[in-house]
């Protein structure tokens, strides 16, 4: 399964932005998904999950309230709103085969190659 995450960019402090995560000839149906990012200097972190249903969701912290993940059966998004400094990082979607959501990289199956989100005046 190969995993492709698009959408970053630049945007200035109070931005949006939507990133997503497809895949080439495969659904995600019967996968959980994920978002992780990894600010420069900094260890990679949990962003957000989404268990296979989508009925249900998990976020960091940092996030709530500002991020929200959704899903369809091809495609995982990350809404991203209220956009701060500190959300300056590259993203990475990941998929795991389990229905049930992690908040562990080590966990997932399969990650995209990550998009850069820069946030910035």
């Amino acid at each position: 399964v190969q995993l492709q995450a698009y959408g970053g960019g630049l945007v200035l402090p109070g931005g949006s932005l939507r990133l997503s995560c497809t895949t080439s000839g495969r659904t995600f149906s019967l996968y959980a998904g994920g978002w992780f990012r990894q600010a420069p200097g900094k260890a990679r972190e949990f962003v957000a999950g989404i268990s296979w249903s989508g009925g249900a969701t998990s976020y960091a912290d940092s996030v709530k309230g500002r991020f929200t993940v959704s899903r369809d059966s091809a495609t995982v998004y990350l809404q991203m709103n209220s956009l701060k400094s500190e959300d300056t990082a590259v993203y990475y979607c990941a998929v795991r085969r389990n229905a049930a959501l992690s908040r562990v990289w080590d966990e997932y199956d399969y990650w995209g190659q990550g998009t850069l989100v820069t946030v910035s005046s």
